[in-house]
């Protein structure tokens, strides 16, 4: 009897097209859910075989590859992912850090550098702090935090996905679908597409589900699905995906060397 592949994923309301009934796509799969960073870190070490994980992550083994189409990205604004600012961008000198996102930490980092030549000095905000809790100058919420903005008056407030599209020129890729070295994922592979096809095509039924747990009426949580995500991982998020990387490298938040065009099918 073949070996049932171990399989993490997220339960987050961007990843819900994604793995919209993959039980049932993939048999041969052992599905978990956990965070995005403790799936990367249980990938690394070999405790899963392949994982929806940040793209950040992606470029810390050479060995891993892309495994799949289906992602999470977008084109444009992506809503839960906003710097709330309490001076102007410009005068940012402290920057709290959402925990829950290695990746869109990164991503801010990025954005402050290449547009104002900044680096500020950064800490993490804990998931279970409130932006009132952190004495900075500019906080990155993720997540439902972002999408309800929290309350006061703040000098500008960036959507993150937008500035990087306006900047880039490209789509942000925020996860995708990695596997580790030696796994042979051909046969879960059209499991994955397949999966992402149908949670694409019942995005009404997956907001009236997921709305009113994380506080969104169902036009907003099907608004957020079908109009600020895209999942799908063609040629243009793939440039997307290369310049983020050279940037992450060039300040030391990726390492060097990755050979990303290699990896991604």
């Amino acid at each position: 009897m073949a070996t049932r592949l171990k399989v993490g994923a997220v339960t987050y309301l961007n990843t819900k097209p994604l793995v919209y009934h993959l039980e049932q796509f993939a048999p041969q799969a052992e599905l978990s859910f956990d965070l995005p960073s403790r799936l990367a870190d249980r990938l690394a070490r070999g405790q899963l075989d392949v994982a929806l994980i940040p793209s950040v992550e992606y470029f810390h083994d050479p060995a891993y590859s892309i495994v799949s189409d289906a992602c999470i990205a977008c084109r444009g604004p992506v809503l839960s992912v906003k710097l709330f600012c309490r001076v102007p961008v410009r005068q940012v000198r402290t920057l709290a850090l959402d925990e829950g996102s290695r990746t869109s930490a990164a991503l801010i980092r990025i954005l402050l550098k290449e547009k104002f030549d900044l680096e500020p000095r950064c800490e993490p905000l804990p998931i279970s702090a409130a932006w009132s809790d952190a004495d900075f100058d500019a906080v990155l919420l993720i997540g439902d935090r972002a999408m309800h903005s929290p309350a006061g008056r703040f000098a500008e407030v960036w959507d993150v996905g937008d500035q990087w599209c306006r900047w880039a020129g490209w789509p942000f890729v925020f996860a995708m679908w990695v596997a580790r070295g030696g796994v042979d994922v051909r046969e879960l592979e059209p499991a994955l597409a397949e999966a992402r096809d149908c949670g694409v095509a019942n995005l009404e039924q997956i907001a009236e589900v997921e709305a009113a747990p994380l506080g969104l009426t169902v036009p907003q949580c099907l608004a957020y699905l079908r109009d600020y995500l895209h999942f799908y991982l063609g040629a243009h998020e793939r440039h997307g995906l290369q310049l983020f990387y050279q940037k992450a490298s060039e300040l030391g938040l990726a390492p060097a060397g990755f050979p990303l065009a290699g990896t991604i099918a």
